[in-house]
């Protein structure tokens, strides 16, 4: 038997209506259009709006069409990742209740929090699942809702990020395509000048972490660019 590579066979995205400009983002902290784009390139970013509405949200919209798109009737579905560092809850997984939401009742689900990484970690875990022999359709979402853990006081963290979902099918074939290989790596030494302080087993959320915003992203912006150029570029 030859050997299986996982190949993506669709792929679909979900965004909020709602845009934030660089114009509006002005009105709220001490910045422009001009800075942004200067420095970071980024001329606006999806925010989802309303109360109680997840990263689940935008996932599910993202399956329901994947599943139209690829023609797959949601029981063939045998796993359902999530890569996403905003959940829904801390349990149950957002992979499971997107699942819910779109009909899967045959697979197994589960999250996975890797940040930035996640698409690409979770493509090399998908892929493994593939070469298995044992799954046929997986798939893999990606995405955030960033804006719940974005501090819009702070000029440097809150231009760069907004709040979207994508989701990709994956299947296997015998042929030389689809994902041929996957290098990664970890380097825990620099996880201080980019991180999400509180809300963890080693600062509990309380009333001392929400005054100090330490549930949101804090980033040296200089440290995590020197240190990304020399460690991944």
């Amino acid at each position: 038997m030859k050997q299986l590579n996982g190949v993506i066979t669709g792929i679909t995205a979900s965004l909020p209506d709602y845009i934030l400009t660089n114009e509006e983002l002005a009105t709220i902290v001490d910045t422009s259009d001009e800075w942004i784009m200067t420095r970071v390139g980024i001329k606006e970013r999806r925010i989802l709006k309303g109360e109680a509405q997840g990263v689940s949200v935008l996932g599910t919209r993202a399956v329901d069409e994947l599943l139209v798109k690829t023609n797959t009737p949601p029981e063939e579905v045998d796993v359902v990742v999530f890569a996403t560092t905003t959940p829904d809850h801390p349990f149950p997984s957002s992979a499971s209740i997107v699942a819910e939401n779109c009909g899967i009742k045959n697979a197994f689900c589960f999250d996975m929090e890797v940040a930035c990484s996640g698409f690409i970690f979770g493509l090399e875990v998908c892929n493994g699942f593939i070469k298995t022999g044992k799954y046929k359709k997986i798939i893999l979402l990606a995405g955030d809702k960033m804006s719940s853990i974005t501090d819009y006081s702070d000029r440097t963290t809150c231009p760069l990020f907004g709040d979207a979902v994508g989701a990709v099918m994956i299947e296997p074939t015998e042929e030389r395509l689809g994902i041929l290989d996957v290098e990664l790596h970890s380097d825990g030494i620099g996880y201080e000048p980019l991180q999400m302080k509180a809300g963890g087993s080693k600062y509990p959320a309380s009333y001392e972490t929400v005054e100090r915003r330490e549930h949101t992203v804090q980033q040296d912006g200089q440290v995590v660019f020197r240190h990304a150029v020399s460690r991944m570029a």
